[in-house]
């Protein structure tokens, strides 16, 4: 098995030579795919996320950790940064989401942050429409919030025919509104916000999409790499090929003859240079199992750089998607 987060270079070692993680996380029982109990060794009990007290990041934190404390940080650098230096034990850090796709910036911090991935979570996404206490829908002539919510909620802005306003994040639009203490100005944030700042709900549940969820994925300094077992497992990885043609077509390959799944695979440019694209990749498996660990030696063959990010147990909404999906 490859060591957590090691780098490997085109001549990988055999599976039979790579070093089997100290800790592995067991099937999650919370409705995430960390087990708690996993985490009680940690004297460290804060979760570090990106945004301000109310934001959804902060809903995921208390969701999936409702007895650590959320350490709440100004940039995704800052949230990595407290998990690296150990002011934090754990990070809940978004990767995507079903309409807007994935989240700037992410795909180019994790690789290099050296923290693992030992978890995910799905959580739906709800859009309120927040204001002044006493305030009335009808008093709104503009709304705040960060743009992917102002694009999320693109429906009930020009029914009520609001001048959209870009905000650093949502739960920071409604702090604002707060302040300004001005009934002609909204905010679309969580209902924790409108909890935290002291605003009243003018319209509810305003997304667009009914199914508008983000995917988190749970960082830690330390690995711990999920058991082999017969439970829906995730491989998550990034890793760069060669210049040479077909070499993402023959690094690939090795999947589709092992019968392994590849649930995401995207590109995104590196050091500034158009000829150096590196791929962040999903795998149903784990590296234990003959077939993806055949796949991944013959990606390792292929590639400059393969770098293992984490092992975690599936999330139950990844298995209920899957489920439902008619191609699958």
């Amino acid at each position: 098995m490859a060591r957590p987060g090691a780098h490997f270079p085109a001549s990988a070692p055999t599976r039979a030579s790579r070093e089997r993680p100290e800790h592995a996380i067991g099937c999650g029982s919370f409705g995430f795919s960390g087990s708690d109990k996993v985490f009680e060794i940690m004297t460290v009990r804060k979760i570090a996320y990106q945004g301000e007290p109310g934001a959804n990041s902060h809903i995921a934190c208390q969701n999936v950790y409702p007895d650590w404390e959320p350490l709440a940080c100004d940039t995704f650098e800052d949230a990595l940064s407290a998990i690296a230096e150990g002011e934090a034990g754990l990070g809940m850090i978004p990767i995507e989401n079903s309409i807007a796709g994935r989240v700037a910036d992410i795909h180019h911090l994790l690789p290099s942050a050296n923290l693992h991935v030992v978890g995910e979570y799905f959580l739906p996404i709800h859009f309120q429409l927040l204001g002044l206490k006493g305030a009335k829908l009808g008093d709104v002539k503009s709304v705040h919030s960060h743009v992917h919510a102002l694009g999320q909620c693109r429906k009930i802005i020009r029914k009520l025919r609001l001048s959209p306003h870009v905000s650093a994040d949502t739960a920071g639009s409604a702090r604002e509104v707060a302040e300004w203490g001005d009934p002609a100005r909204a905010s679309i944030a969580t209902s924790l916000a409108a909890d935290i700042y002291g605003l009243e709900v003018l319209a509810g549940d305003i997304e667009d999409e009914p199914n508008n969820t983000t995917r988190f994925v749970i960082l830690s300094k330390t690995p711990r790499w999920a058991e082999p077992s017969d439970e829906p497992t995730v491989t998550s990885f990034v890793f760069r090929v060669r210049n040479v043609p077909a070499a993402l077509y023959k690094a690939l390959g090795g999947f589709a003859t092992n019968g392994v799944n590849m649930t995401k695979l995207e590109s995104y440019m590196v050091e500034g240079q158009f000829t150096a694209t590196q791929f962040l990749a999903d795998v149903d498996g784990h590296p234990d199992e003959p077939a993806l660990a055949r796949a991944l030696e013959e990606l390792a063959f292929f590639c400059k750089e393969l770098k293992i990010l984490g092992v975690y147990r599936a999330h139950p909404y990844r298995i209920l998607s899957q489920t439902l999906d008619p191609d699958l």
